[in-house]
């Protein structure tokens, strides 16, 4: 008993304590007893250190515990070796509000085909906690809480969940790191391919095969973002395709989706090949400013995730579309060339409808009941922050140097631009920045040291109004310098005004266009043959007989010459 003046316990009940006698030992407590007994014997101070080492790993404790419990036996001992049962046991010394939270987060997380893991879960807590300002529950502690939970699924079902069951899914860098995939946007993956598509101008006129860059969730094997277009893998490109991933994605009824693409966020890490453009300053700073962390893939033969979805856009969606040449070369189809009548917007609507529709939207192998969406969307410990537009078209758009005229004016692809300010930098190089799907408008940056500061915007004159794409600036320049014509911004525009309101012609077969050709021909050869005036009559209908001779009037030079005075 405790004694009320003192608060100190009784000297009986202390004797009491002492005399209790451990009559029986569980096999813990055993394994103990012998463990203790074989460092009581007498022995120098290294074979001491190596008894202990062996006890620590016998009894999986660490050498200071060990010690603890051999003092522990000298002061109590057989009852110092028992465990000494918590009052509390069964019970979970953490916040009751955050208790609910675990398990609710843990039950909403597994309804329907929504999948959560009990790390997710912990990391969910986590976040709770600092949001609440308490301390956070260990991982084991959640575990605890949500066991009954997880056990009383297992015994409704027989069919394993592969949820946290088996290996971890892991990624190995080239610097030996291994980085466990624990949640959607923690690591991405990036790589490029050579679309099997042979594209055409607005004119109908043969282009090449375009590049598609794609970034993939590795947690949910959901497409993020792609980036289609001509210019080859480069730094430039990565960033676009980044830049499409982060941004939320909102498209028109052209694109005529059923569904919609609602993955977006900044990846935690991200994981690519050694490739030149992967390994770039360029996209170094870009993670830096967002803040994420680049990592090489250790192997080629880690590429699984980002390179399996070009073989299936090929087998599924490619090899469909006219002007398909398929993977080997030397196998093209001959009509690969003459069926070819896509455009590049017309490729890129085809196939932003095939991910965000069929895709995204598939049942994933893993889960077998859940989308790649679905994962991804449960996958996520919080809502992706937002990014606003302007910070990614600063680290991610596409960069030149020029030199600022007289007046503030700036060229740039045949086109001339204008901004505030800048007319007091005039004879200074500067650095543009600028989207390659509207380059009417572009950043302007002053390099100062290390830094670049920005200036002002600059707008293309007499195109405020307009959208002009890299590649339609070029093709205009390039036209309207066949024409003859002077370049400049109006003719630029009246270029891609008449361009847009040409209607390419239908695609021909080799025998019609042959018939034509020769039609052509016999026309061509009929009005080049020049008719004497006889063939000119008969095919107007009179003859040679009723034909009359016109009067001739017949002078005499002997006359002329005598009238005259010759």
């Amino acid at each position: 008993m405790i004694d009320s003046t003192t608060g100190k316990k009784n000297s009986g009940d202390v004797d009491r304590e002492k005399n209790e006698i451990v009559t029986e030992l569980d096999e813990e407590a055993r394994k103990k007893l012998e463990v203790i007994q074989t460092l009581l014997e007498p022995c120098d101070r290294s074979t001491y250190g190596q008894k202990l080492k062996d006890a620590a790993e016998k009894l999986g404790k660490s050498k200071r515990t060990v010690q603890r419990l051999v003092k522990k036996w000298e002061e109590e001992g057989l009852a110092g070796l028992t465990a000494t049962k918590r009052s509390d046991k069964g019970n979970h010394r953490i916040n009751d509000e955050l208790q609910k939270f675990i398990l609710k987060t843990y039950q909403e997380g597994n309804k329907g085909s929504k999948r959560i893991t009990p790390k997710q879960v912990f990391l969910r807590t986590k976040a709770k906690a600092q949001e609440l300002g308490i301390k956070a529950p260990s991982h084991m502690t959640v575990y605890r809480i949500i066991n009954p939970l997880i056990e009383k699924k297992k015994q409704a079902t027989s069919i394993r969940s592969p949820v946290w069951r088996g290996s971890q899914l892991s990624v190995k860098t080239r610097a030996g790191q291994d980085i466990s995939v624990e949640y959607s946007n923690h690591v991405w993956q990036c790589d490029h391919t050579r679309v099997d598509v042979l594209l055409v101008d607005k004119y109908g006129e043969l282009l090449t095969r375009p590049w598609l860059t794609t970034v993939i969730d590795t947690y949910s094997r959901c497409i993020m973002g792609i980036n289609l277009g001509f210019d080859a893998p480069s730094s430039n490109v990565v960033a676009l395709a980044l830049r499409h991933a982060i941004l939320p994605k909102n498209y028109g009824s052209v694109y005529g989706l059923h569904e919609e693409w609602g993955t977006y966020g900044v990846p935690k890490h991200f994981y690519t090949d050694g490739g030149k453009d992967f390994r770039s300053n360029h996209l170094n700073q870009i993670g830096v400013q967002l803040g994420f962390v680049c990592h090489l893939r250790d192997r080629p033969s880690e590429g699984g995730i980002v390179e399996r979805p070009f073989k299936t856009f090929n087998t599924e969606l490619f090899s469909t579309l006219p002007g398909y040449t398929g993977s080997n070369v030397q196998e093209r189809p001959e009509e690969a060339e003459k069926k070819a009548s896509l455009t590049l917007q017309n490729l890129e609507r085809k196939l932003v409808r095939y991910i965000v529709d069929n895709y995204n939207q598939r049942l994933d192998a893993r889960m077998g009941d859940q989308t790649r969406y679905q994962r991804w969307e449960s996958g996520l410990i919080a809502a992706p922050d937002a990014i606003a537009i302007r910070d990614l078209d600063i680290c991610l758009m596409k960069q030149t140097r020029r030199r600022i005229q007289r007046g503030g004016y700036i060229q740039f692809e045949n086109l001339m631009y204008r901004g505030e300010y800048l007319a007091g930098y005039a004879g200074e190089t500067v650095v543009l920045r600028y989207e390659p799907r509207d380059i009417t408008e572009v950043l302007v940056y002053r390099k100062e040291g290390n830094k670049e500061v920005f200036l002002a915007h600059a707008y293309a004159q007499n195109l405020e109004t307009e959208t002009i794409s890299l590649d339609e600036a070029k093709v205009s320049s390039r036209k309207v310098r066949e024409a003859g014509k002077t370049i400049s911004n109006r003719s630029i525009l009246e270029e891609i005004r008449d361009r847009s309101l040409f209607t390419p012609p239908d695609k021909k077969t080799r025998k019609e266009r042959q018939k034509e050709e020769q039609a052509e021909l016999l026309a061509n050869k009929r009005f080049s043959h020049t008719k004497t005036s006889d063939e000119l009559d008969e095919e107007e209908g009179v003859s040679l007989s009723t034909r009359e001779t016109p009067q001739v009037e017949v002078f005499d030079y002997e006359e002329l010459q005598d009238d005259y005075g010759f």
